[in-house]
């Protein structure tokens, strides 16, 4: 019998899915449901890259890609037994500051929190439905990427609005947390000294953001409310002067739908560029539009680490993870390249190589490259939320 754990992230228009054994950081199969809709691919592969054959069925939905990703897990895993579910919850709102085991109580609480991160809260919930429905029996664990944020500083959680505001809920919450926890195992298992420092990790992506943290703990993060705040991003605005919506409802009669439509789905690089959400084609583009955009990501970036220094106090290492920062040796290049100021010098051989370490050997800033491993947070905390009892319960 294989036991294992399924981690899912649902993303608006993807479904990231790892299989992991019962012990063990190596997943069994992993991979992605991308493009949801009527151009949905599916690929899913072995952790020795071998393509798991795909199964038939609905790519169109979310609910349609889950249950045709189960398909392609069963057929090649027939004596399949799960033990845990972990997903993704981009929003655990003031509440939630550790993994929970989900019921209905849990996903009705979830739900309230959906206008805060509508480009991704009802997706997470709509896998979380789905797979209780597969999985009647097998305990689902909440993973939620705001819980890494929940002991900040209050002026660093806080708007200056009325304090009846705050208690509401109205206030800084930070994004991507799974992805910062992970880093910060990463930089204490290998760089323990930089890990008890002041570090800046840059998540860069389609989604985007930057997180200060002290001792392995978050102190300030580029996002806030929203998932819209900080760093500009595939196809959202980032940072934004409130009364621009001010303007657009009063001058342009802009709808709420509009306007979240408008800065969600058509801003960002994409709005910028007039061409893509996607960094990679930007770079190959060659056009002014493309250059621009690339310029302002930049250019935004570099403010927001000073930013993020400046809520520590000082900065011993910068960290760059997510697809761009991962993958892209132009834009962390280019990022650093004003930043000699505070220690920070590339050593560009290592960093158009992807080393760990791109910085100079006589930089007094260490940078660094690490790739982020959400599913893999996500797969611990499910197996320590049900307990090692429960994992030999439901076997």
């Amino acid at each position: 019998m294989t036991q294992a754990v399924l981690t899912l992230n649902a993303g608006s228009s993807s479904l990231k899915v790892a299989l992991f054994p019962a012990q063990g950081d190596t997943p069994l199969a992993s991979g992605l449901v991308d493009s949801i809709g009527p151009n949905g691919t599916n690929r899913l592969r072995r952790s020795d890259g071998t393509p798991l054959a795909a199964a038939g069925g609905d790519l169109g939905t979310h609910v349609g890609a889950l249950r045709t990703v189960l398909g392609s897990l069963r057929a090649e895993w027939p004596d399949l037994s799960l033990l845990a579910v972990g997903h993704r919850v981009v929003h655990g709102g003031p509440k939630f500051a550790a993994p929970t085991l989900i019921d209905d109580a849990l996903l009705a609480q979830l739900e309230g929190f959906a206008p805060f991160a509508p480009l991704h809260q009802p997706h997470n919930l709509a896998g979380i439905r789905s797979a209780r429905e597969a999985f009647a029996q097998v305990p689902q664990v909440a993973c939620f990427d705001t819980a890494y944020h929940r002991n900040h500083p209050w002026v660093n959680d806080a708007f200056a609005l009325p304090r009846a505001l705050y208690d509401e809920g109205v206030r800084r919450y930070g994004f991507h947390g799974l992805s910062y926890e992970y880093v910060s195992g990463v930089l204490l298992r290998d760089a323990p000294q930089l890990a008890e420092g002041k570090v800046v990790v840059a998540h860069l992506g389609n989604g985007a953001s930057m997180c200060a943290i002290q001792a392995g703990r978050s102190v300030a993060s580029t996002m806030g409310f929203s998932a819209l705040d900080g760093l500009p991003m595939g196809t959202r605005c980032g940072q934004l002067d409130p009364g621009v919506l001010l303007y657009l409802m009063d001058q342009r009669q802009m709808s709420a739908a509009d306007i979240s439509d408008l800065l969600y789905k058509r801003s960002g690089l994409l709005g910028l560029s007039g061409l893509s959400n996607d960094m990679r084609t930007l770079e190959a583009a060659g056009t002014p539009e493309a250059a621009q955009a690339i310029d302002y990501f930049v250019f935004r970036c570099q403010r927001e680490v000073g930013a993020m220094a400046a809520a520590l106090g000082g900065i011993d290492a910068l960290v760059f993870c997510g697809g761009i920062g991962e993958n892209s040796s132009l834009i962390r290049a280019r990022i650093c390249e004003r930043l000699a100021w505070m220690g920070i010098e590339i050593d560009h051989a290592r960093n158009a190589q992807h080393a760990t370490v791109v910085s100079s050997d006589l930089a007094r800033t260490t940078v660094m490259v690490v790739p982020t491993n959400e599913e893999l947070v996500i797969a611990r905390a499910a197996r320590s939320a049900v307990g090692l009892d429960q994992l030999k319960e439901n076997t």
